[in-house]
């Protein structure tokens, strides 16, 4: 099931994005002067407060154990946090400077030695693994300037980045050599088009994207072999095998979220006089199933709980909402006799059933039958 209703709001969050822990127990949220709080969902209070952004943040993102957190800011910086560090005020771990705001910042899958980080054109892979000092490794537009990065994300298994661009292509690079293995152009979409964000199925099988033209594309996930020595590079189409959008209002989506299982894709609409949350079946024909409501605020970011039918989601006025699947009542666990319906039965009264009688009349009747002979005679 997917989350319909509201369970909770954060209070006093006055954040502009938010993202669950890998446990779903915890949400870190950025706030739009720059400050963090980490939240513990239990007891719906903050546990902690990072102040190391000057600047609103774009973009969180937990290790695989959550015990690191990653910052990155329209002050250009991206921060690493130990969060076991108990150290107060909290200090920042490491700090990685560029000279342009930053779009996405990401932990490798496997291990949060390795980061990703796109800016405004470029892309940057660390690798804090070195013992000689951190080395980074690049990727920029051609030197033609035909096209920028725009985006950028790991696959789940981390063997692969996939890049955005602003030329409504994706580029593939080995992680580990550090190479280009395959260009795709997607099928349909003029030069022009810009790709702002990937996502992917927590199984990699599936991937969306989505872009400036308003419409959001899912693909499967190609296989891709070695790479080549001789440095070929794959260059093929990519045909959307559902395409997501809002074909009344055509409004342009800020986030997207994919469910645990990857059966739904959760589209937060950038809808300035509402607060809107689409739900498609992705698993299936990739129909619209609902489209939540969280009133007039407008939604800023949505992200989906990475271990349960759990949503998040960002309002303009800065709090965060948290969205649940309620669960049906089992009554017969109580009562072994309860029968439950499905839905309402209408009962049909018979002509006498609720009947009032007179009491004078019944205690009147009473007394006669007393006063009545007995026949004990006859047999």
């Amino acid at each position: 099931a997917y989350p319909t209703n509201i369970s909770k709001v954060l209070p006093d969050a006055s954040s502009n994005i938010a993202r669950f822990d890998p446990s779903g127990r915890f949400v870190a949220a950025g706030a739009l002067n720059g400050v963090v709080r980490v939240w513990d969902l239990e007891t719906k209070d903050f546990v902690r407060l990072l102040r190391g952004h000057v600047d609103r943040i774009t973009t969180l993102d937990w290790s695989r154990n959550s015990r690191y957190l990653l910052t990155g800011s329209a002050d250009w910086n991206v921060a690493i946090w130990d969060l076991q560090d108990r150290t107060k005020p909290a200090q920042r771990m490491m700090t990685f400077r560029h000279d342009l705001p930053v779009l996405s910042a990401q932990f490798h899958p496997r291990n949060s030695k390795i980061i990703l980080v796109a800016i405004q054109g470029d892309m940057y892979i660390y690798d804090l693994r070195q013992t000689d000092g951190i080395s980074n490794w690049v990727v920029s537009g051609e030197d033609d300037a035909t096209y920028k990065v725009t985006c950028a994300s790991f696959d789940p298994s981390g063997r692969h980045v996939f890049v955005g661009t602003s030329n409504a292509q994706v580029h593939v690079y080995n992680t580990r050599t550090k190479t280009l293995v395959a260009r795709h152009r997607i099928a349909g979409l003029s030069g022009q088009i810009r790709i702002s964000d990937i996502q992917f199925t927590k199984s990699g099988r599936r991937f969306v994207t989505n872009s400036s033209d308003r419409t959001i594309r899912q693909f499967v996930t190609p296989t891709y072999p070695p790479p080549d020595p001789d440095g070929m590079i794959l260059e093929s189409d990519l045909d959307a095998t559902h395409r997501f959008s809002d074909p009344v209002n055509r409004t342009q989506w800020h986030a997207l979220s994919y469910s645990p299982d990857g059966e739904w894709l959760a589209g937060g609409a950038a809808d300035a006089a509402a607060h809107k949350i689409y739900i498609w079946d992705c698993s299936g024909d990739g129909q619209l199933v609902n489209a939540l409501d969280g009133g007039t605020a407008p939604l800023l970011w949505v992200h989906w709980n990475p271990a349960r039918s759990m949503l998040l989601s960002n309002t303009s006025e800065g709090a965060i909402m948290i969205w649940h699947a309620p669960t049906q009542e089992r009554w017969g666990a109580f009562a072994g006799d309860f029968e439950e319906l499905d839905e309402n039965i209408m009962y049909e009264e018979k002509e006498d059933e609720f009947d009032i009688e007179d009491e004078e009349e019944i205690a009147k009747r009473k007394r006669l039958q007393e006063e009545e002979d007995v026949d004990i005679d006859t047999v």
